[in-house]
């Protein structure tokens, strides 16, 4: 299967490359900016796209069989433009979400047993740290700053507006694809399911998949692949489809003690209605990390997936040499954020999460996000005091020899 679906992207790589000479190029970004009075979202809007594929597309098809992706990060997209068509409106998520605005926002939380709580209460707070931050913040009054980071093997954490709801943007992505490996575990998807492109699903901004054709067949692990490798729009609206809609999964989320996520429309979501908090991601990233939500196998494909992904301008920034991360951005007009799990050089992990709310594509708020992390693991990335020594049982007396 896999070795056809090679040969199948190869044949559209090749048709790619004949166009490219007389094909416009469009870089790769998250979130093209439009101006602020241009961001709306009707229910009906043409949808532009061009007759040939993208050359990234067929890139990252590549790199999701097992080609390889290293190139795709510099890599430009080539596409001929045609004529705007008219696609059917996508059905509104937004009514189910208010019908069952209950299982949103609960009054208590469905999961008291929360492992981030535990560890809040049980953990160390760096009130020092957190005073550094809120300094930083405070600088900029016109920047607001929601951050949470829980080291899993010390306990110590640094809480800054942790609580607060936040737009999610593209990190409500990362809830997404927890939910569609938990559906691989109970075996109601299976990785190799082909989704189909349905025009009322094809969304703008980021990704690359919305330059295909209507009724382009992805597998379902390529689609949750370029959900978050790229952030990809399209993808995450087929998988949001697949998954049983925006109803089915804020349940899950709030069953989760997610209290403050959750899906209110499609992507790409500029207005930011979609709605997320620091401690929620960084609590899930938690339960990802300890096995609670998915199986082994499929945390360790969740996680790899993560690492490979493309923007790398926020947490990653943060990091010293020989750490790792795992993670997912978010980047509107108005809010931009990052969430991951960092593995240092010293054997410790933890988990993190930064949002900012900030005046229209100010890129202070990135700065105060790279700032802010960078503190805190400068802090985490120190050695572990050294385990006490085992006492050694005391030596038994020698026998007295007898005759």
């Amino acid at each position: 299967m896999i070795q056809k679906s090679a040969q199948k992207t190869k044949q559209r790589l090749r048709t790619v490359k004949a166009a490219r000479q007389r094909s416009p190029k469009l870089h790769l970004q998250e979130n093209p900016r439009p101006p602020v009075e241009s961001v709306s979202l009707p229910p009906k809007r043409p949808v532009a796209r061009p007759s040939v594929a993208g050359f990234l597309m067929a890139t990252v098809r590549l790199a999701v069989l097992g080609v390889g992706l290293a190139a795709i990060a510099g890599t430009t997209i080539s596409m001929v433009h045609s004529t705007a068509k008219t696609s059917k409106p996508r059905p509104e998520p937004t009514q189910k979400v208010i019908e069952a605005g209950v299982l949103v926002n609960p009054a208590k939380p469905v999961n008291p047993a929360n492992p981030i709580s535990q560890a809040l209460q049980n953990g160390k707070e760096l009130t020092a740290i957190e005073q550094r931050i809120k300094d930083l913040a405070a600088a900029q009054p016109d920047l607001m700053a929601g951050m949470l980071f829980v080291n899993l093997d010390t306990g110590a954490y640094v809480d800054v507006l942790g609580s607060k709801r936040f737009s999610a943007a593209s990190m409500i992505k990362f809830p997404v694809l927890v939910a569609f490996f938990q559906d691989v575990d109970a075996g109601k998807i299976k990785l190799n399911e082909q989704l189909v492109m349905r025009p009322d699903l094809i969304a703008t901004e980021a990704g690359v998949i919305q330059y295909q054709k209507p009724g382009t067949k992805f597998s379902a692990l390529e689609t949750a692949d370029l959900m978050i490798t790229i952030s990809d729009n399209t993808a995450t609206n087929m998988l949001i489809d697949r998954l049983g809609g925006a109803a089915a999964l804020n349940q899950r989320f709030a069953a989760w003690g997610m209290t403050e996520t959750a899906i209110r429309d499609w992507l790409p979501d500029l207005k930011g209605a979609n709605t997320t908090s620091p401690k929620d991601l960084s609590s899930l990233m938690m339960m990802v990390s300890q096995g609670d939500l998915v199986s082994v196998r499929s945390r360790d494909r969740l996680l790899d997936i993560m690492n490979r992904t493309v923007t790398n301008t926020l947490l990653p920034q943060s990091l010293g040499e020989g750490a790792k991360i795992s993670h997912k951005t978010g980047d509107i007009g108005t809010f931009v954020g990052d969430t991951g799990m960092i593995d240092l050089p010293n054997g410790q992990r933890y988990v993190a999460t930064a949002i900012v709310k900030r005046p229209f594509n100010d890129p202070r708020a990135q700065e105060l996000i790279r700032q802010s992390a960078r503190i805190v693991y400068q802090a985490f990335d120190k050695p572990l005091p050294p385990l006490p020594p085992v006492p050694r049982p005391a030596a038994s007396p020698s026998p007295t020899p007898t005759n």
